[in-house]
């Protein structure tokens, strides 16, 4: 898709046109944002869905259940299984046996997991930083309040 002018019938901007091309704009913006917060993550060896999981598990400050995982990041529990799988196996993460549940487990970030969840928020706040300066303060109140009603 590319960023045309949108006009209808009788070549003139049409409201329904016009709301097309916000939200397609909204997508454009998505995207970008996405891609360099991914970009900004790639540099120290993690991905977003990675990033999500380490921070939980940094933030919990002990193990934490993987269906509290899935819980806190709103996806399906095999999805943090699959991610926790690919952190253990980089040495970011660990499983440990529940106390509490013999058929339960638990994961929790490594020293090497903590550091990198850390070198990761580092990055994204370079980049919430750099977006920022995008944006005047009024600009940036207006966006929220738009984004704030978007459902």
């Amino acid at each position: 898709m590319n960023k045309k002018t949108l006009r209808g019938p009788s070549g003139r901007k049409t409201a329904e046109h016009a709301d097309v091309h916000v939200m397609l704009s909204l997508l454009w913006a998505g995207q970008a944002v996405e891609r360099q917060l991914e970009e900004a993550l790639e540099t120290v060896g993690l991905s977003l869905p990675k990033f999500g999981v380490l921070t939980h598990l940094v933030r919990s400050g002990g193990p934490l259940s993987l269906s509290e995982c899935a819980a806190r990041m709103t996806c399906v529990r095999s999805n943090i299984t699959q991610l926790v799988d690919r952190l253990e196996a980089e040495g970011l993460a660990r499983r440990v046996d529940d106390p509490k549940d013999r058929r339960g487990v638990l994961a929790i970030a490594t020293p090497l997991g903590i550091e990198r969840q850390a070198a990761g928020a580092q990055r994204l706040e370079q980049v919430q930083r750099e977006f920022s300066r995008t944006l005047s303060s009024a600009d940036r109140a207006a966006l929220a309040r738009a984004l704030a009603n978007v459902r």
